[in-house]
């Protein structure tokens, strides 16, 4: 009989950890990530030429970055790796990879998804000049390029990305213009009996705070943005927001990170056909699994931030937790009582991760109320008012419908950016709950490949 074929997406926490099982299990993954060099966006490694050291790439999360690198080259003799590669599309038990314009399709037992997760983004005026960028995207030009996104850079949103990257840029020497919250002070304590299930990642972020004060950044909460600043020629001039106490306000900077903490990467989850359920906590859809990261469709399996996010230290968590998952469905034995001890530490995570989305939620309200005139889908430069007009005239009832109307999420990214905020703008403009909406659908491929790409064997 052969040898069943596991196949890990992703090479980040998740997905190192359960190679990791499945090595220790006798099995050889077949193991696809986009990424150059394992280690996935939280733990996203320096160009080779670099010499940064770990402390001053990861902060507090070092030690555990380090393990991570250090684990999965252990690996590389027992795993098929295969980076800078693309699964761009997956049904009944197959995945298509991409890479270097050749494709190949592959047959899998079982998918074990470790897609991780991108910005959530509300649409401000102006977000689409030039030198706007996500807060991932910021981090990532610090971490793998070691450049920042601009000369004076204003950080927008909420969440501990926010704080994250902007603290991480005043390390770097950038000059940072302010961090602008749109989440209240308040929300926070009234949150903190949650967030204290993980003091050491509290005390982190709260560490982040005051690092970024005593360098005389200007730290605001509970402000509303009113307007991205500049010209189609020069890109971002400033950035407009209402203070807490209502005050109009004014930050000069050519280059804006912006980001309302993470949504998981489900393309792949979609196309596999697994079901989804609306969480209304966050206010977004979810696929469904039960608590090893089993999803609803036979043989796949979903972990990391890519099922729900839930950070990077319960990436690991769920990641063994799939692979184990996997091994017992597949006819090997598992270690119960290892087992119960993942399944008590995803749970501590998950209260956190409930206080987080409880200290910086979703500002739907702001989505919801954004001006016809700002663009929602950069893609394609679709505003607001064109989803509105598609919703009042054309009669569209749910985001599909208003996609085929008005184009919105047919981009690149299929919604990635665009597809929260659309649905909040549908959702006020029928007058109906978010979740009446519905989602975008995904289609293949998840992201863009060559026409020219070739057929190769798997």
């Amino acid at each position: 009989m052969a040898e069943p074929r596991v196949i890990v997406v992703g090479a980040g926490p998740a997905g190192v950890r359960a190679a990791q099982t499945l090595v220790s299990a006798g099995i050889r993954p077949l193991v696809v990530d986009e990424g150059s060099r394992a280690g996935g966006q939280i733990y996203r490694r320096q160009v080779e030429s670099f010499s940064r050291g770990y402390d001053e790439l990861y902060g507090t999360e070092a030690r555990r970055a380090r393990d991570i690198h250090e684990t999965f080259e252990a690996l590389a003799p027992a795993i098929d790796y295969r980076p800078e590669t693309l699964v761009w599309n997956v049904a009944e038990g197959r995945a298509w990879l991409e890479r270097a314009g050749e494709t190949a399709a592959v047959d899998y037992s079982a998918l074990i998804v470790c897609a991780g997760a991108t910005d959530r983004i509300v649409p401000v005026k102006g977000w689409n000049l030039a030198g706007t960028y996500s807060l991932g995207g910021a981090q990532i030009a610090l971490k793998a390029q070691a450049c920042a996104i601009g000369h004076e850079v204003a950080f927008l949103g909420s969440g501990p990305l926010l704080y994250l990257v902007a603290a991480q840029y005043v390390k770097a020497g950038a000059k940072v213009a302010a961090v602008l919250d749109t989440s209240a002070a308040w929300r926070k304590i009234a949150a903190f009996a949650q967030l204290a299930s993980q003091p050491d990642l509290l005390w982190a972020g709260i560490g982040l705070t005051a690092a970024l004060r005593k360098a005389g950044v200007p730290v605001l909460t509970g402000v509303t943005p009113l307007e991205i600043t500049g010209d189609p020629a020069s890109g971002v001039q400033g950035l407009c927001i209402r203070d807490a106490s209502g005050r109009e306000r004014r930050f000069a900077c050519d280059a804006v990170g912006m980001g309302w903490h993470l949504r998981p990467e489900t393309q792949l989850a979609d196309l596999a056909r697994c079901t989804f359920a609306f969480d209304p906590l966050t206010r977004q859809w979810l696929p469904e699994t039960d608590a090893d990261g089993r999803a609803s469709t036979p043989g796949v399996y979903l972990a990391g931030d890519g099922a729900r996010v839930l950070g990077a230290r319960c990436a690991e968590v769920t990641g063994e937790l799939a692979a184990m998952a996997a091994l017992a469905d597949l006819g090997h034995a598992v270690d119960a009582d290892r087992r119960r001890t993942l399944l008590a530490a995803r749970a501590d995570y998950a209260t956190f991760a409930k206080g987080l989305a409880r200290a910086f939620p979703w500002p739907h309200e702001l989505a919801a109320a954004v001006a016809d005139e700002a663009v929602v889908c950069r893609c394609e430069t679709v505003t607001a008012g064109t989803l509105r007009d598609s919703v009042r005239d054309l009669g569209a009832a749910e985001a599909n419908r208003a996609k085929a109307f008005s184009r919105v999420g047919m981009g690149r990214c299929q919604g990635r950016y665009c597809g929260a905020a659309a649905a909040e703008i549908i959702a006020a403009a029928r007058g109906e709950p978010v979740e009446r909406a519905g989602r975008l659908r995904g289609q293949a491929p998840v992201k863009p490949i060559a026409v020219a790409t070739t057929r190769t064997d798997g």
